[in-house]
């Protein structure tokens, strides 16, 4: 269980972060908000790579910003630019982290990295150098180096940029299976990545906490709001010149099934329907989103 407890942190002038309260416990926990939120900030206090300016976190009642060398071990972390030596191999970055973890055995090692390399499906580059993995593949690696030493927390800042549609699949297994006996926070500004892995959220703007619950609960904020239509396609410039928020779900032929967010009814022909999470979450921030 982590706890934060009124957590500021301030840049001169600036508040990157103002009294942030959350509580996690184990499961996917899903952060959202617009670049400049606060997110990697927040997500850098708990890896105790950061000191906030005030407030306190704990996990299991040890004090993160005051005794951070008491639970290093047990906090796996991906950051947002994930970066290691180019001449070094997968197997070479991940048995270094495991050695830093803790784990002295040889033979425990190669097996936790065996099977972690297969879970993020990277099994094949296990000797090849860094430098010649792409993006993907080094998001991978990442991945797999937060999980080393079975850590108690695991902090993800933006992990699936670069995956492609299988391995985001791929990666969502893998939080799910990890997700039963530790806490996973999944810090990101696609929506898509918390609705498929998530059910307790937080959203952050500016800095302030501004919602924190389910993904029902951020759905709701589109409530009454949402509304669906069949439209010709040349009619979408009215869309544009209202400056509406819409989007695109089905075309055939010339005409086109178009959701529109707004708080009045668009047009006579509009009908109100279910939203989606983004929807709830466009509603919340807005064009800040």
């Amino acid at each position: 269980m982590l706890k934060i407890e009124n957590l500021s942190k301030h840049y001169k002038e600036t508040a990157a972060l103002d009294l942030i309260n959350l509580s996690i416990s184990n499961g996917v926990f899903g952060l959202l908000g617009p670049n400049g939120a606060g997110k990697t900030t927040l997500m850098r206090i708990l890896a105790t790579l950061l000191n906030p300016t005030g407030g306190d976190i704990r996990m299991n009642a040890i004090s993160l910003t005051r005794h951070p060398e008491k639970v290093r071990h047990m906090i796996g972390y991906l950051p947002q630019s994930f970066h290691v030596y180019p001449q070094l191999t997968p197997m070479e970055v991940l048995d270094y982290v495991a050695v830093m973890k803790g784990i002295r055995s040889k033979s425990l090692r190669k097996k936790t990295i065996h099977d972690l390399l297969e879970r993020v499906n990277l099994q094949e580059k296990i000797n090849e150098k860094v430098k010649t993995l792409s993006h993907g593949m080094k998001q991978r690696l990442g991945i797999a180096q937060a999980f080393i030493g079975n850590p108690s927390v695991v902090i993800l800042d933006e992990p699936t940029v670069g995956l492609d549609p299988e391995e985001r699949l791929r990666f969502r297994n893998l939080l799910s299976s990890e997700g039963k006996d530790k806490a996973i926070i999944l810090s990101t500004h696609v929506v898509t990545d918390i609705e498929s892995s998530c059910y307790e959220i937080a959203v952050l703007d500016r800095g302030r906490l501004v919602l924190d619950g389910t993904v029902e609960d951020l759905s709701e904020e589109a409530k009454g709001k949402v509304w669906e239509m069949d439209m010709h396609k040349n009619e979408l410039v009215h869309l544009k010149a209202e400056n509406l928020i819409y989007s695109i779900k089905q075309q055939q032929g010339s005409f086109v099934k178009v959701r529109i967010l707004t708080d009045e009814k668009p047009f006579s022909g509009a009908t109100l329907t279910t939203p989606a999470l983004e929807e709830g979450y466009l509603s919340l921030l807005g064009d800040r989103s």
